[in-house]
């Protein structure tokens, strides 16, 4: 059975064992605040992603709305946490479980719906929530932002340090990503692929598809919910801006450049975007003088060239490079006379 899982997605130990060994070998090379900090946004957004590659690459169903459940994460704990001095762990359990609620009450309409249809609902859930979390003054802090948001402390030790922040991070990513993994070689995974495929030949089988479709986008509300306490009780401040339609489509963009049909797709393409969305900024503040958001200009070019050119992600791209060059290896070269006096030691075993 483990044979024909791996002949079907892939040897999963050999991926986990790299990403451990990466994450645990950085810091010795890392010593930049800044780095840190980005490698620590890259763990919080890959919950994000990974959990929309379940969605879009597994079910095949859009969104350009999970900004608004990381958002309802965020506020959920800070609120909580910051106003109500409830235990920050607390607050993200009770953030997560109201974030995956809500989204499955809201999932049941809208996944009705399909195609850009269903990308137009989402994006009305983002502005909702904006709204909502701008309107909402005396409760989120509208747009001045909400402040005083505890650190997180785990075993008596104080995350404020950003080396004992990035492994917390990590260690939550690499859950998620075992989970997420987990539910791809399941029976689950395999009818999300065929829901993706064909959702009507999937009904003919006899599957509930709405039921799968609404609790894969619960789920992966959840892990936005996750991410986006954490990114609250890193960062301590949390305001409307950050959750508006923009971070959906940078969250979807990491999906489509990593490749929405694998989960470590989505990893990939989440530290892609993010050293690259910090090198446009330095160079186009730097060299050119641009001020603003000149970075979604780029998120635009980079999603009309992946659909045009890899509408599978590099993932893909970069298996088909690793496998080409394990057949291009040279085959040892055999050695004759060992092989002659071998055989004829054979031979005379035998009494041949």
């Amino acid at each position: 059975m483990t044979k024909l899982e791996n002949i079907l997605y892939g040897n999963r130990l050999k991926p986990l064992l790299v990403l451990a060994a990466i994450i645990l070998l950085l810091p010795t090379f890392v010593k930049s605040q800044y780095i840190f900090t980005i490698l620590i946004l890259i763990g919080i957004y890959a919950i994000v992603t990974v959990g929309l590659s379940l969605l879009i690459g597994y079910a095949g169903q859009i969104s350009l709305g999970h900004a608004a459940f990381f958002g309802i994460g965020a506020y959920a704990s800070a609120i909580l946490s910051g106003t109500h001095q409830m235990s920050p762990w607390l607050a993200m359990l009770i953030g997560m479980v109201a974030t995956f609620i809500l989204a499955y009450i809201i999932g049941i309409p809208i996944l009705k719906l399909k195609g850009h249809f269903l990308a137009l609902a989402t994006i009305g859930i983002n502005i909702i929530v904006y709204i909502l979390l701008l309107g909402l003054n005396n409760i989120t802090g509208g747009a001045a932002g909400f402040v005083g948001i505890p650190i997180l402390t785990l075993f008596g030790f104080s995350l404020n340090d950003k080396l004992f922040f990035y492994f917390f991070v990590w260690i939550v990513a690499f859950l998620i990503i075992i989970l997420s993994t987990n539910i791809v070689r399941s029976h689950v995974g395999r009818l999300l692929r065929s829901i993706h495929d064909s959702e009507i030949a999937t009904e003919t089988l006899g599957v509930q598809v709405s039921k799968y479709k609404v609790a894969i986008f619960a789920l992966s509300a959840a892990f936005a919910s996750i991410a986006g306490s954490i990114y609250a009780h890193y960062i301590t401040f949390i305001s409307p801006p950050t959750f508006y339609i923009t971070k959906s489509i940078l969250f979807l963009i990491m999906v489509m450049v990593g490749g929405a049909s694998s989960v470590w797709g989505a990893v990939l393409g989440t530290a892609i975007i993010m050293f690259l969305n910090e090198l446009i900024r330095f160079v186009g503040h730097t060299y050119f003088g641009i001020s603003g958001e000149v970075e979604i200009v780029v998120y635009g070019l980079i999603i009309i060239l992946i659909m045009m050119y890899l509408p599978k992600g590099l993932l893909p791209l970069f298996s088909q490079i690793f496998q080409k060059k394990r057949k291009n290896e040279p085959i040892p070269a055999i050695d004759e006379n060992h092989v002659t006096s071998s055989t004829s030691k054979v031979s005379s075993q035998e009494g041949v």
